[in-house]
């Protein structure tokens, strides 16, 4: 670039790609060395103390808050993925809602296509409006045929990169 005779150097700091992750269960561990892998900074939100250890997962951002108070705490952006994976309403809809609210880029939400439309028919119950639960990918990953935490892990960050991408393709 240059402004007038003199050239200008232009350096950009995005902040980091996250990804939050409601839910230290099986499947998140080795979803938080793929997210890693791919460039995100995890953080992994469990307000039962004996899941969110560190022994589980070293090196990461723990949170023993109630999924709502984490959320809005972390003030979810534009470079935000927010991961549900308890399968427990109480956990994961707290978490959802305040991630809906938010910009973040991707919202997933693990669980069957019953769970999931079992889900959405709470929050239309609850006033959410039908275009901001169909922000909410249920079940969450690329259809693959996922059996087991790895390949589950593998679909999911696969869905957040192809999402990521979608918005920001440059």
């Amino acid at each position: 670039l240059r402004t007038g005779d003199a050239p200008l150097f232009v350096q950009v700091f995005n902040p980091p790609k996250r990804m939050i992750v409601v839910g230290a269960v099986h499947i998140a561990q080795p979803l938080v060395t793929l997210a890693q892998t791919a460039g995100y900074e995890v953080v992994i939100i469990d307000p039962r103390g004996a899941f969110a250890t560190r022994d589980r997962f070293p090196g990461v951002t723990l949170s023993e808050d109630w999924p709502d108070d984490a959320l809005n705490a972390l003030a979810i952006d534009n470079r935000t993925a927010v991961v549900t994976l308890t399968h427990d309403p109480k956990l994961d809809d707290p978490g959802l809602e305040v991630a809906l609210k938010s910009d973040a880029f991707y919202i997933g939400a693990l669980g069957s296509r019953n769970t999931h439309a079992e889900r959405v028919s709470r929050f239309i119950e609850d006033g959410i409006g039908e275009a901001d639960v169909k922000r909410i990918k249920g079940p969450l990953g690329i259809s693959m045929g996922s059996r087991n935490p790895p390949e589950i892990a593998i679909s999911l960050v696969a869905e957040v990169l192809m999402t990521y991408r979608e918005k920001f393709p440059v």
